[in-house]
């Protein structure tokens, strides 16, 4: 029996069909499912939807376009692009709908979501991006926050638990959200039933944003700080599993 965290990741992908899956990797669908558990006012709002740009700019600037279906398939609008950066990001958004995402990780739960774009506000109106505040949820009840810093130029994360403690000795010493109380509670709103479910939040002014859910961190591939830490959250994850 996996034992590690990293393991889990693996057995997930290869086993685990439960039939919520797919909506939590839906983009679009997991915006719904947030703001009906939180409220509207966690949700980031969406401007535009589709699957195929058209020829004009349809959505305010400045803004982040995505693929609904993936993950790390994004682009910053910070200004009104050109013409022909316009016809580049039409060409490179079609690109992203050739294929189910995750097909070459066995990430299962991404092949049935509807392939599309979606664009949002981009967070605080201008770069850098705002810091990604990823919540570990076990059996409903949130133990971790990994921290992800710089994510458009130096991208380095860092593992707290739920009371901001590092779990190794960091150069970085980002400060705890303003909003990390009201994060962990609706982590945990979300994660209930599950026997895991990481939910990634933003924070904006003081206010806490729903970012998505994601069910295989790092694709088990990832490797944690420290080989202690992939232990100690695989026996959270065994002992939140049913039976």
């Amino acid at each position: 029996m996996p034992v590690r965290f990293t393991e889990l990741v693996q057995l997930r992908k290869l086993y685990d069909r439960s039939s919520d899956q797919v909506a939590l990797m839906d983009k679009v669908a997991a915006k719904r499912l947030a703001g009906a558990a939180l409220g509207p006012e966690w949700v980031v709002p969406t401007l535009w939807s589709g699957t195929a740009l058209p020829d004009d700019v349809p959505f305010p600037v400045p803004a982040m376009l995505k693929a609904r279906h993936g993950c790390n398939q994004n682009a910053v609008l910070s200004r009104t692009p050109t013409a022909e950066q316009w016809r580049r990001l039409q060409r490179r958004s079609q690109r992203w709908q050739r294929s189910a995402y995750g097909i070459w990780l066995d990430e299962w739960a991404y092949r049935d979501v509807p392939r599309g774009l979606i664009a949002e506000p981009l967070l605080g109106g201008q770069l850098p991006l705002p810091i990604d505040y990823k919540i570990y949820v076990f059996g409903g009840q949130a133990t971790h926050v990994q921290v992800h810093l710089d994510r458009g130029g130096r991208h380095r994360w860092i593992l707290h638990d739920r009371d901001w403690r590092p779990l190794v000795d960091n150069i970085d010493h980002p400060p705890a959200p303003a909003s990390l109380s009201a994060m962990l509670a609706a982590a945990e709103t979300l994660g209930r039933g599950k026997s895991f479910l990481r939910v990634d939040f933003y924070e904006v002014s003081g206010h806490p944003l729903f970012g998505e859910f994601c069910l295989y961190p790092g694709s088990g591939f990832d490797p944690f700080a420290a080989d202690w830490i992939d232990l100690e959250l695989g026996a959270l994850w065994l002992a939140a599993m049913p039976g």
